[in-house]
């Protein structure tokens, strides 16, 4: 009886393996809490693969009800693996090249870590064609729908999101074999293709793997360890996988291999039937026929029988015609039976007349008598063979028998278990690995077999080491690293290979160790392989799977600075999420620092908010970052600055938008603004200053108190913001000034010209001139009256900043506590004070002598050196001695003027 069509396979031994899978029914996995009726977790077993060979252990079990937790999702269907498509290989004659190399591409070495486009890329045409780089353009859309994805479920529902990354990346892979076909062998588009088909065969094994491993940890620990007692070899191995986490767990690796290659083999069976016949060895027949007709003898000495056996009972050839056909079918058989269709294989040996061959596939399959439990009194079927023993022993010297071609010695030694003849053909990575682990499974089969009492007397006739041998899954990859095979020590260390390694033995430490050294290593790694390393890292962080969190941590940063490094804004944020808070503010600031275009800030911060990131704190640090980015020292500068504004100068200006989008920040943005004001003045770039203050809403000191007074406060506003609103004003006072001197040095400088008239003149001219004169004497009045308004005002607001109220410019009203000030800008603040305000007297010195109002001039010094202000204490010597310089002339103009010093009248 087939056992594989009609019974369950084991309960956490999905039929992880082909698109035949996929359309079965889906299994429903009940969550905490949820109304719908427990399913056992067994699945149906897989109709087109019931005879291979790894279907020696999918036998049905009593299914283990686990007490699911949220993380297997209800209504999630078991995953399965998403078809790989056929490769061009798939539709060649294998008789033309080895197999395996027309199974398994190789991957294109050098691949370069290009940028990966905007553009999602369903079908190929001739615009994609027309590409430099159509491998990265065709899959560039990876990127948003992973990310698509991973926020699309809960983090309960880990498998069904494995599940929706390898359909995403199948659906690459087909696109991308299209362009391969028609645009040819483009390195990169080829390099793109092999990584993205590796990193859909490791999602499925991740898939496989991780669900019995999870399930494994649900479960009672108790359930698994119950053995009862049979007298059935079927049995007693359903138990064996039901309790044994190894067995079945290699036996999931043997399928992931099997139908990787089963789905590059595609309809391999439909194409290589072209020279199937009915009769075995027609050609041999023939020429045996012709020689009993006709009694003459055979030129080339032939068979003399045609049973199975005769050509190594006989030492005898076959046909050359029959030979030729006989090693391709071999070829054949076993390709088939790598792909896990040994039913395929079986039909194949019938429809070529070797039903024999067909009848020796049979033999692995355990013995089942239903009839001695059932209790029945109708009879039921016997499953399997009684005389499996006999059948393994004889498999196992036919794999020895150095005579048979070695494609049929690998065919009954992948039956048998018997490695080395199998290993003769394997010329890649993934069949050693497969070859590997059904040796593995097998072993392990035959061994609790007679652990039970129920191993035949035959298997003493197998070597000593095939029965002694105690195989792990670290074992099989250490002996893999002592293969003579080039091709198999190269490909073990491909990133894919490597990865799934340590899926494979469950050494997340060593795998994360690898990726450390990946990222640390000079050349950087393609750009969907770092995609691929960032979700498997949060695919074992939802799992809760104990991680080197720094190790963890570079990976997300790595992934972040590429998705910067090519501009992909809405995808930064989400990912920057994952990191911890303080460095993911810190990752977060950097990246707005790039963001230059004012219409993709705003989108910025919405998408950080979605991401639970913290919007104020990263906008703070964006902005100080760009402040602080200065090595002038913050010092009286005696060297001609240039006061121009330059790009950097405006980077700080454009960085005071960040925090103008949301009202709430209006009390940073004036501190902020102030801080990059402050160093404006200090280094006389008022019109930089001017940009800045300009930035701030009018209504920013309005917006702060309706803020605190809405938030139910009764309290006055906090010290620092209201010394934060005082600075404001001190600033714009300053810049008031500044501007208002501005506008007067810049009308004093363009005073009205005298005419000068022509000597000699006619009466026309002289009349001429006397208008000339007149409209100039206008002008000149005109001009010096609105001089006179400019002066009045120059020297209101620097009496302003001079004369600023309760305590003097730039000075606090409220004083903070040791915990709360800030030194540096107390520093910076009396630093300004020192600068500007020798600078605004100097200034109006010089406005006040200009127009001549000396006396005026001279009443600074009762400002200057009054005690109420001690505005003296900001003059350094050097200054007040110029001060006092300027005074002096002040004082003989109006001497000269018959005034005394101070500009009183004399006393007679």
């Amino acid at each position: 009886m087939d056992w594989g069509q009609d019974l369950p396979s084991p309960v956490v031994r999905d039929d992880y393996v082909t698109d035949a899978a996929r359309r079965r029914n889906r299994v429903a996995f009940p969550s905490p809490g949820s109304d719908t009726p427990f399913v056992p977790m067994v699945t149906p077993a897989r109709p087109l693969l019931r005879n291979t060979p790894a279907s020696l252990f999918r036998q049905a079990v009593t299914a283990r009800v686990p007490d699911v937790s949220s993380i297997l999702a209800s209504g999630v269907r078991t995953p399965r693996y998403a078809r790989t498509p056929r490769n061009t290989a798939g539709s060649l004659n294998l008789d033309d090249s080895d197999w395996t190399n027309s199974l398994y591409v190789s991957p294109v070495f050098h691949l370069e870590n290009t940028s990966f486009l905007s553009d999602d890329v369903e079908n190929p045409n001739s615009a994609l064609l027309k590409e430099d780089d159509p491998g990265e353009a065709a899959a560039a859309s990876l990127f948003p729908e992973f990310l698509a994805s991973f926020l699309k479920h809960s983090s309960s529902a880990v498998f069904e999101l494995l599940e929706d990354y390898q359909n995403i990346c199948q659906e690459k892979v087909d696109v991308l074999q299209s362009v391969v076909l028609r645009a040819g062998q483009n390195s990169k588009t080829a390099g793109v293709h092999w990584l993205l088909q590796q990193e859909n065969c490791t999602w499925r094994l991740v898939a496989s793997l991780y669900r019995d491993r999870v399930q494994l940890a649900l479960e009672d620990d108790t359930m698994g360890d119950v053995v009862v007692p049979s007298e059935s070899e079927k049995v007693v191995v359903e138990q064996l996988f039901q309790r044994d986490a190894v067995i079945r767990q290699s036996q999931l690796v043997v399928d992931w291999l099997e139908s990787i290659a089963k789905d590059q083999i595609g309809v391999f069976s439909d194409n290589i039937e072209f020279y199937a016949k009915n009769v075995c060895w027609e050609n041999t027949l023939h020429a045996l026929k012709t020689r009993r007709k006709s009694g003459a003898s055979l030129t080339v000495p032939l068979v003399t029988e045609l049973d199975p056996d005769a050509p190594l009972r006989q030492q005898r050839p076959l046909a050359s015609l029959d030979r030729e056909d006989d090693a391709r079918l071999l070829k054949n058989l076993f390709t088939l039976i790598r792909a896990g269709m040994t039913d395929e294989a079986q039909r194949l040996c019938k429809r070529c007349g070797q039903a024999w061959r067909a009848a020796t596939l049979e033999g692995w399959k355990l013995y089942h008598d239903p009839n001695r439990t059932s209790g029945s009194l109708a009879l039921q079927p016997v499953e399997g063979n009684p005389n499996r023993g006999i059948w393994k022993a004889c498999c196992w010297r036919m794999a020895e028998e150095e005579q048979l071609n070695r494609y049929e010695r690998a065919i009954y030694a992948s039956l048998s278990g018997n490695l080395k003849p199998v290993l003769a053909v394997c010329d890649s990575w993934e069949d050693c690995v497969w070859a590997y682990f059904r040796v593995v499974v097998d072993s392990l089969v035959e061994k609790e077999l007679t652990s039970s009492g129920m191993a035949h007397q035959e298997m003493e006739l197998l070597p000593r080491e095939y029965l002694e041998a105690n195989w792990t899954m670290e074992k099989v990859f250490e002996e893999l690293q002592a293969s003579e095979l080039k091709r198999v020590l190269d490909e073990s260390k491909e990133h894919y290979h490597v990865i799934q390694k340590f899926v494979i033995v469950g050494d997340l430490d060593g795998l994360i160790k690898e990726f450390s050294d990946w990222l640390a290593a000079s050349k950087p790694l393609p750009s969907h392989l770092l995609r691929f390393m960032t979700h498997l890292v949060l695919f074992f962080r939802s799992l809760g799977l104990a991680l080197k969190e720094d190790v963890c941590v570079d990976v997300l940063k790595a992934y972040v600075q590429l998705l910067m490094r090519d501009q992909q804004t809405d995808l930064v944020a989400s990912y920057v999420g994952q990191l911890p808070a303080d460095l993911a503010t810190a990752q977060y600031a950097a990246f707005l620092e790039t963001v230059t275009q004012p219409e993709l800030r705003p989108r910025c911060l919405r998408l950080a908010t979605e991401s639970g990131l913290d919007v104020f704190a990263v906008i703070k640090l964006v902005v100080e970052t760009v402040r602080e980015r200065d090595e002038t020292d913050f010092t009286h500068h005696s060297r001609t600055l240039e006061t121009g504004t330059m790009k950097e100068d405006q980077k700080k200006i454009d960085v005071i938008d960040w925090l103008l989008f949301d009202p709430a920040h209006r009390a940073e943005a004036l501190k902020q603004s102030n801080a990059i004001m402050r160093k404006f003045l200090a280094l006389q770039k008022h019109d930089a200053a001017k940009a800045v203050f300009s930035k701030v809403p009018e209504d920013s000191m309005r917006e702060i108190y309706s803020q605190w007074t809405s938030a139910g406060q009764t309290a006055p506003l906090p010290a620092e913001d209201e010394n934060a609103i005082r600075e404001h004003l001190c600033i714009r006072a300053y810049l008031e000034a500044h501007e208002a001197f501005t506008d007067w040095f810049s009308h004093s400088s363009s005073a009205p010209q005298k005419p000068v008239p022509a000597p000699e003149a006619k009466f026309t001219e002289r009349v001429a001139n006397e208008m000339r004169e007149k409209e100039y004497q206008a002008d000149l009045a005109a001009w010096s009256g609105r001089l006179d308004v400019l002066t009045e005002d120059v020297k209101e607001r620097i009496f302003n900043v001079l004369l600023f109220v309760d305590g003097g410019w730039m000075v606090d009203s409220r004083q903070l506590t040791e915990s709360e000030a800030d030194a540096e800008r107390s520093h910076q603040m009396a630093a300004l004070r020192s600068l500007c305000l020798p600078r605004l007297t100097f200034l109006l010195l010089s406005v006040l002598q200009s127009s001549s109002r000396h006396q005026e001039a001279l009443r600074l010094a009762d400002v200057i050196s009054s005690d109420q202000h001690r505005l003296y204490r900001v003059f350094s010597k050097e200054e007040l001695r110029r001060f006092l310089q300027k005074l002096r002339e002040s004082s003989l103009a109006l001497l000269d003027q018959g005034l005394d010093p101070l500009g009183y009248e004399l006393q007679p």
